[in-house]
């Protein structure tokens, strides 16, 4: 018995350590699931967090622009500068001879002492840069600000106000105006994804890449074409290579997106891509430098002359007394790919008052898209929209530009200030493409952002230039999230129309300008509006290539 019971008692103390032991084993496996062991002895890791405002790298002198923003270094709070609209320019087209227009009496105006002819839309040129107009409303704009001017001078002074609508138009165009003055871009997700062994920022999975960051490189397989060769296509103003100029190493930098590789243009490429297809800019002076940019880079700069001028198939003309067309249209017969530009600075529709009146002044209907856009946009596969730097007083005065809203003279006060209308036109037309998307679901539609202006240490009439020759670009990556052009983001926001975002990686190029160089060789106003080709659009054609 007394063996027994010793043997019963030990099976008893043994059964309590086995109890114990697999208690103490389910805690620790319960503990390793719910915080790794490795974890409780490391200190937190903090992942890489990129801020939607900021630019890093060393910092340069604060440039800023209409309708954007750039933040440049690590002290962001001194270059929160930013650009109100301009509002009293001068009406400047450029620095371009195929602008100044000697046209008879009956269609000249005398606009303070500029000389100047209107064309069949209404649109004013002049023998004068449009670098002058945008400084001189800049000028009158510092003075108004001194003298007091009552209410907010561009949209970064109402942040998150909406506008106070006092007329009796249509609901849905107080609702565009009302979300035309929000400042603030779409959020956009963060790229930061996780991070590698080496310690690097990655992408998270099947997210599409950001071509709006990155940086510039050297590449001595640039230029995409050559600027002494391309003169069936690219004005004579815009090709450097022709002027004065000595320095080129503005050709020799290619945008390398931060996240993703681009692909190599190659105009062949392009051609296979874009095989039966029609693809149309329509906007500014701009637009029409991305135009000239693209079909340099599709022919590399030579002469084809089995390409077909095809203007008039869409209207595009020369009217008598004007200096150009309102446009250009061309196909390549090799794959039926039609390439055109179509003039509209404004990016709305604008209509004689009076038809039969040469002297008539010209609605400008804010909340209505361009006729041509309504007329032909059933035959487009791509759009490229822009408008921004013929939104001033100076060119509506010129112009005999009346602002119209639902069909009728404006008298919302509100749209007084120019950049409020302007706002309202991007937001309409943005809108309007949008509701024909689904008409034509092979339509992919773009807005390409502001391009950025450079003058440094004055104005065009104040001795402001832009003469450097090394960019600002140096050893400076693009990083931010949301656009530098708030107003282009806000209105695509929620639609399928895509950002064609270009407007920061431009702001970094200050070196690629025109610049004082022309021709003529002759002094004058510098154009630092305008870009020298090749050169800075041949990347925006670049990005708008990948995102085809």
């Amino acid at each position: 018995m007394m063996k027994g019971g010793g043997l019963y008692g030990l099976r008893t103390r043994e059964l309590a350590m086995v109890t114990i032991v697999l208690m103490c084993t389910t805690f620790l496996i319960w503990a390793w699931e719910k915080t790794p062991l490795l974890s409780a002895f490391l200190p937190p890791q903090t992942h890489l967090q990129l801020t939607p405002d900021v630019i890093v790298s060393k910092p340069v002198a604060g440039v800023v622009f209409s309708e954007s923003q750039i933040i440049v270094g690590k002290d962001v709070s001194s270059f929160r500068e930013k650009f109100t609209e301009n509002d009293e320019e001068l009406n400047l087209d450029l620095a371009d001879p195929e602008n100044s227009v000697q046209s008879s009496p009956t269609r000249q105006e005398k606009n303070s002492d500029l000389l100047t002819t209107t064309d069949q839309n209404g649109e004013i040129r002049t023998n004068v840069s449009e670098e002058e107009e945008e400084a001189k409303d800049k000028q009158i704009q510092e003075a108004e600000k001194k003298g007091g001017a009552e209410g907010p001078t561009s949209p970064t002074e109402v942040e998150g106000k909406p506008l106070n609508m006092v007329d009796q138009h249509s609901k849905q165009v107080e609702q565009i105006l009302d979300m035309s003055t929000r400042t603030g871009s779409p959020s956009s997700s963060s790229v930061v994804g996780r991070k590698d062994d080496k310690n690097l920022t990655i992408l998270k999975e099947n997210q599409a890449c950001n071509y709006a960051k990155g940086k510039w490189v050297p590449d001595n397989n640039r230029p995409l074409y050559s600027g002494f060769n391309c003169k069936q296509w690219l004005s004579g103003m815009w090709a450097c290579r022709l002027t004065q100029r000595t320095d080129f190493a503005y050709e020799k930098l290619r945008w390398q997106p931060k996240y993703c590789q681009m692909e190599e243009f190659e105009g062949s490429k392009f051609l296979r891509k874009m095989q039966g297809k029609t693809l149309a800019f329509v906007g500014d002076s701009l637009g029409r430098q991305q135009y000239q940019s693209l079909m340099c880079m599709i022919t590399g700069g030579k002469e084809r002359h089995d390409v077909i001028d095809v203007g008039n198939e869409y209207g595009i003309i020369q009217a008598r007394g004007d200096a150009r067309p309102n446009g250009w249209a061309h196909r390549f017969p090799s794959t039926n790919t039609t390439i055109l530009f179509y003039w509209s600075a404004s990016l709305c529709d604008v209509e004689p008052i009076e038809k039969t009146n040469p002297n008539t002044d010209y609605a400008m209907h804010l909340d209505r898209p361009p006729a041509f856009l309504r007329q032909f946009l059933h035959k487009f596969d791509v759009l490229v929209l822009n408008t921004g730097h013929h939104w001033n007083r100076g060119k509506l005065k010129a112009n005999k530009w009346v602002m119209y809203v639902g069909g009728v003279p404006n008298t919302n006060k509100d749209l007084a200030m120019i950049w409020k209308a302007k706002n309202l036109t991007v937001y309409s037309i943005v809108d309007w493409v949008n509701s024909q998307l689904p008409k034509y679901p092979g339509l992919k539609a773009f807005y390409r952002t502001i391009s950025p202006r450079h003058f440094v240490g004055g104005d065009w009439n104040t001795g402001g230039s832009c003469d450097k020759t090394t960019p600002m670009s140096v050893g400076i990556e693009v990083l931010q999230d949301k656009s530098s052009d708030e107003s282009a983001a806000g209105a695509v926001k929620g639609t399928g129309v895509k950002l064609l975002d270009i407007t920061a990686l431009s702001q970094l190029r200050d070196e690629g300008h025109i610049s004082r160089f022309s021709q003529s060789a002759r002094s004058g106003v510098q154009d630092c509006l305008h870009w020298c080709l090749p050169g800075v659009p041949d990347t925006w054609n670049e990005i708008l290539f990948a995102q085809i």
